[in-house]
């Protein structure tokens, strides 16, 4: 099975995925931003892209690394990747689904206030541009697809071991 964790930057994925992980059995975290990482370290590089899942190969990459996680070692893939675009979404879940790969999609859900507090404030990757850019699109995919494609944590109010223990118990449950 995986658990993705979706939401954008600031939302808690990265921390939550590993409380989540301690909470499950026999779970791995997968952190598909790796799969992007190895994509963008080809030289010469791909064609330029301000995101690594514009490039076509991430997307088919990232299932069949998980497939073959899953094949190799069993259990549960904790998966925390923002996935914003509705097609690349499809595209991962029917490949998934390809497979017979359970998932439960989550999406870690904050108010824009909060999010914006969480990012100026982060200690490990300080205040981002980049993570700022994320806010809008994240609140236009949350409208028009991505919350009712996703069971919602919203994590506002929550510590992420809150967010973690209820995710694993609506796993486990």
């Amino acid at each position: 099975m995986i658990v993705w964790l979706n939401g954008t930057h600031g939302a808690g994925k990265t921390t939550t995925s590993a409380l989540v992980q301690q909470l499950l059995p026999d779970s791995r975290v997968f952190d598909a931003e790796k799969v992007g990482e190895t994509l963008m370290d080809i030289t010469p590089g791909l064609p330029e892209t301000d995101n690594f899942q514009h490039w076509p190969p991430w997307r088919p990459l990232v299932v069949e690394t998980a497939r073959r996680v899953l094949e190799y070692a069993g259990g549960t893939l904790v998966v925390p990747m923002t996935v914003l675009v509705e097609p690349y979404w499809r595209e991962i879940s029917a490949g998934l689904a390809q497979y017979a790969i359970p998932v439960r999609h989550f999406v870690l859900h904050a108010d824009q206030e909060t999010l914006r507090g969480r990012i100026q404030n982060d200690t490990v990757l300080g205040p981002s541009p980049f993570r700022f850019g994320y806010l809008e699109p994240y609140a236009e995919a949350a409208r028009t697809w991505l919350h009712a494609e996703a069971e919602v944590i919203d994590t506002t109010h929550l510590t992420p071991s809150q967010a973690a223990l209820r995710i694993a118990e609506a796993v486990k449950g």
